[in-house]
């Protein structure tokens, strides 16, 4: 048990200090953006499924691989919050809350939207280039992939999750979910899975150019990983001390 806790300190606890004091101090105020994105999907949902809202928000946020680029590209965004239909709505709503919500009180709103937003338009034009490549190409899809409507925020949750998990040193937990994403598109090949591959991609190379970034000659070479092992010695982690 003492080294399962020693694991978990090691693994979560810099995340867990992060998200706990601006929580314990401010609550929801805290995470203003995603409060504002539970919101919007939750008004969507409810648009979406009034006689004269389905139009109206597909026309907005729905996306598919044969409209117009210039389209895709403006309907992108908002896509993001507008729910699948044949997925439980809970789904996204519990999806933001949860991962949005971590991410921006550890990076921030407009980092976080930025993030998410690199991840869904990575699955956005991977749908376009995997039907034009054709099922028989490698990484290609069937023309009728072409026509699904692309919603929801699952490529940027997907997203979110690894670069949070990396820039806070929570290694496993950013390979358990890129493994997982592997495990779902060999059991079901469909095209959110792959989607969410390509989502993986897009924030690796984030990942790659931030570290970089931060390797760069005259930069201090301190990590978040070398602080909070500092931290975690003392009393100002707020973690209870590890029983040995």
């Amino acid at each position: 048990m003492n080294r399962l806790v020693r694991w978990a300190r090691a693994e979560w606890g810099l995340l867990y200090v992060t998200v706990r004091e601006p929580l314990r101090k401010r609550g929801l105020p805290a995470v203003p953006m995603t409060v504002a994105g539970v919101s919007l999907t939750a008004f969507l949902q409810y648009v979406q499924n009034q006689p004269w809202g389905y139009q109206l928000v597909q026309n907005l946020g729905a996306v598919r691989a044969q409209d117009p680029l210039w389209l895709a590209l403006l309907r992108t965004p908002l896509s993001l919050f507008v729910p699948a239909l044949d997925l439980p709505v809970w789904g996204a709503l519990v999806q933001i809350l949860l991962v949005f919500g971590i991410a921006e009180l550890c990076l921030g709103w407009w980092r976080t939207l930025a993030i998410a937003y690199v991840a869904t338009l990575a699955g956005t034009l991977y749908a376009r280039l995997g039907t034009t490549l054709g099922p028989h190409a490698p990484f290609g899809l069937p023309w009728t992939d072409a026509q699904v409507v692309d919603t929801g925020p699952s490529a940027a949750v997907v997203g979110l999750a690894v670069y949070v998990s990396w820039r806070y040193g929570a290694y496993v937990t950013a390979g358990a979910v890129t493994l997982a994403m592997v495990v779902e598109v060999l059991m079901k090949e469909n095209l959110a899975g792959k989607e969410h591959l390509a989502a993986l991609m897009a924030v690796g190379l984030l990942c790659l150019l931030a570290a970089l970034r931060h390797r760069r000659p005259g930069r201090p070479r301190r990590t978040l990983r070398h602080r909070w092992s500092g931290r975690r010695a003392g009393r100002g982690s707020g973690l209870p001390p590890i029983q040995s």
